[in-house]
């Protein structure tokens, strides 16, 4: 008999987004091992007009592809039946989750594939992030786009080797604007759509998480295969056991900063007995497990009747790192006849590190004093109960001693009963305090005279000595009992000396804060003085230069020589109002103090209102606008005032003939306002800088303004809601994005 036929291997190409280099790297792979001789054919690759991918291709033979007719339009496909005919070692097959036309053997290419694996070829493919089935909704979400082709997440997991091609968004984007993703006439769009940083960034996010899981996966197959137990510390995961016991809240907040600060998973877990019933309460149980998912955590049941075993094997089976275990200061002969959940875990979880935290308040320690305001009461140094419990002592104590010693009474001398005597008084000392310890010397004292003194039966003492050592027993157990009081008083103190400490830490860091905010707007003021001391001065003295020439009786101005200086008072009016109008804009926007009024327009009309605002004639300005584009819920007057600014500053930086666009598309809830000018651009490193108040680039003493319409436009849109962006305009130039709500509250 034959052997059986070996399967081929799967090479999968994973990206984030069209254009990181995918299908290149696919090609170069093909390449490499071409030249080690390796019989490598290209099934399929599809370059999208990319002249560089084209040329990735170099001398690799291409099987050529087969041709289709649907509905009267002909499609080309990868040619299957030549592939298999072929039988290559090695098949390069581009575009993974492909759709091929109806009446294909296969519906989709990576069934195809499966085919070319099963007949002993190894192929290499590309696939995107947005194509994998159980991300298809999420990555709709982020970009607005809703991706129809798809492939289980299954198939891919199932692939041999997943190599991911990863790009940062900042260097996708640079390779989109330079015309090396998609043709010139749909890089605007790309940019200001699909490619905007936010969604690279979340589909970067997704593509990595995705591949680690898988990475996982792969580490705990390895392990079992092996007969590996023990965790690996690859990376850092934590576990936070929950019971739905009082102190939950606080054992998941701690676990999640840990994890926060390790930048690790967080899983919760709950051992379940197996008879179906929790030691602690449900609803409490649930209020832990909300929590959980609020701080990013997963939650995780099991069961098991030993709780320590459970959780260290869940914990090994999670690949943990850190537990963090809640424990509560039971009394030890609670831990010797229940046994202790902690000290097992302790014991069996190897080389995990385990964090035990207490859960809950100790009845039998004193509370912390409050923070000291000069005239608050101290707290007690003994809880209540406990002083009832040393008051009980103290009156029963010596009577069951003196029960205990009084049929010795032959055999013992009197210093060994004051010995016992001073040990219980000194015990109800620690119990209660310095009272308790008082009445129980008393009491103590009574008993002995009358039952261990001669004469006995009296309270009359013969012996001096007898007197003496009474006495001495009352006086020391008093003075231990005041000496631990005055100890426990000390350590309250300590403790309050520590609480106020927290205060006062608390307090620095809102005093740091406020100096940040103080220091912020002194920057601000220091910046409006400037601002006062030149740009506002510069128009004030052209009107009055102007004033003062035609209040001259010794000249005589011609009628043009007034009308000019009338339109200069005129014109530099209109420049001071609006420098005026600036600062007031920007110290409302400071304090928090602009009022919204949400309210539904259309585009066109916000557009006609910012043209005006901004003095734009119709040769400067090419609008292009849907008609179907949908309108949004902002403040109108706001927004005009947002995009009047942004035109002004687009216009003042674009060449004469060099007209600025104004683009508005739909993208998700948001309607998308880009106005893109050919200037000179701005750095991405000054970018943060010129949407801050009184700052503009280049000679500023040119420019009419004070550097604030930028830092208007950006804080008007986001109090309506929005964000405002500045990206690279393709070619040179600078692109500013407004993206604008639909719908805001509960409009529509």
């Amino acid at each position: 008999m034959g052997s059986e036929r070996r399967r081929g291997r799967l090479r999968i190409y994973l990206g984030a987004a069209p254009g990181v280099g995918k299908t290149f790297a696919m090609l170069d792979e093909g390449w490499r091992r071409r030249e080690r001789g390796t019989d490598v054919v290209v099934g399929w690759v599809d370059d999208h007009g990319r002249a560089k991918t084209r040329a990735q291709v170099r001398d690799l033979e291409v099987v050529p592809r087969r041709t289709s007719v649907h509905r009267g339009a002909t499609f080309e496909e990868m040619d299957l039946d030549a592939l298999l005919e072929r039988a290559p070692e090695v098949a390069l097959v581009d575009e993974y989750a492909h759709t091929n036309v109806p009446g294909s053997r296969h519906a989709k290419r990576w069934e195809d594939v499966e085919a070319l694996l099963d007949a002993g070829i190894d192929v290499i493919s590309t696939v995107n992030v947005q194509h994998l089935e159980s991300l298809n909704d999420t990555v709709a979400a982020i970009t607005g786009v809703t991706q129809r082709e798809t492939v289980p997440d299954a198939v891919v997991r199932a692939a041999d080797q997943i190599e991911l091609v990863d790009m940062t968004p900042e260097a996708l984007r640079r390779r989109l604007a330079h015309g090396n993703v998609y043709a010139a006439e749909k890089v605007d769009a790309a940019l200001g759509n699909y490619f905007r940083e936010g969604n690279l960034g979340a589909l970067r996010e997704l593509a990595l998480l995705w591949v680690a899981d898988r990475v996982d996966e792969s580490l705990q197959a390895y392990r079992e295969r092996h007969g590996i137990a023990t965790a690996w510390e690859a990376r850092e995961r934590v576990m936070v056991a929950l019971t739905g016991a009082p102190g939950g809240d606080r054992l998941v907040r701690r676990a999640a900063r840990i994890a926060g600060r390790l930048k690790s998973p967080l899983v919760g877990v709950h051992v379940r007995r197996s008879d179906g019933l929790s030691s602690g309460s449900e609803v409490k149980l649930e209020q832990d497990k909300r929590l959980l998912a609020d701080l990013g955590g997963r939650f995780v049941e099991t069961t098991g009747d030993d709780v320590a075993e459970a959780l260290v094997r869940t914990a090994r089976t999670e690949d943990v790192t850190q537990i963090v275990l809640g424990a509560s200061r039971r009394s030890r002969w609670a831990e010797l006849t229940q046994g202790s959940v902690v000290n097992k875990v302790l014991r069996i979880s190897g080389p995990i590190d385990v964090h035990v935290l207490t859960t809950d308040a100790d009845p039998d320690v004193p509370p912390a004093a409050p923070v000291s305001t000069g005239s608050a009461v101290p707290a007690p140094l003994f809880p209540r109960r406990r002083r009832t419990i040393a008051y009980g002592l103290a009156v029963v104590g010596p009577m069951l001693l003196t029960a205990v010693l009084r049929p010795l009474r032959a055999d013992i001398n009197l210093s060994t009963v004051l010995l016992l005597l001073l040990s219980l008084v000194v015990a109800v000392a620690g119990t209660g305090g310095t009272w308790p310890a008082l009445v129980a010397a008393l009491i103590g004292t009574l008993l002995v005279n009358w039952y261990f003194t001669p004469p006995y039966g009296t309270i009359t003492i013969n012996d001096p000595e007898n007197l003496l050592s009474l006495a001495v027993l009352t006086a020391i157990g008093v003075t231990v009992a005041a000496l631990l009081e005055r100890t426990l008083r000390r350590r309250v103190e300590a403790e309050a000396a520590r609480a106020e400490a927290a205060v006062l830490a608390q307090e620095l860091r809102h005093g740091e804060a406020e100096a940040d905010r103080l220091a912020a707007a002194n920057e601000l003021r220091t910046a409006l003085l400037r601002a006062v001391s030149h740009d506002l001065r510069t128009p004030l003295a052209s009107m009055k230069a102007s004033v003062t020439s035609l209040m001259q009786d010794d000249v005589a101005w011609s009628a043009d020589d007034t009308r000019t200086f009338l339109e200069t008072i005129d014109t530099e009016a209109d420049r001071l109002d609006r420098l005026v109008g600036e600062l007031l804009d920007m110290g409302r926007i400071e304090a928090g103090a602009i009022e919204v009024a949400l309210t539904p327009v259309s585009i066109d009309e916000l557009l006609a209102g910012a043209l005006d605002g901004a003095g734009a004639t119709p040769a400067r300005i090419r609008i292009e606008v849907p008609e179907d584009l949908p309108g949004v819920v902002v403040d109108p007057p706001l927004v005009e005032r947002a995009l009047a600014n942004v035109l002004t500053n687009a216009l003042r930086h674009s060449p004469p003939d060099a007209p600025v666009r104004v683009v508005a598309a739909g993208l998700g809830d948001d309607v998308v306002v880009r106005v893109v000018d050919t200037g000179p651009g701005i750095h991405p490193d000054q970018r943060a800088r010129v949407l801050q108040p009184f700052q503009r680039l280049g000679d500023g003493r040119t420019d009419p303004g004070v550097g604030l319409g930028l830092a208007v436009a950006r804080g008007f849109t986001e109090a309506v809601g929005g964000q405002l962006d500045l990206d690279d305009t393709p070619g040179g130039g600078l692109t500013v994005t407004l993206s604008l709500p639909r719908r805001a509250g509960s409009e529509s």
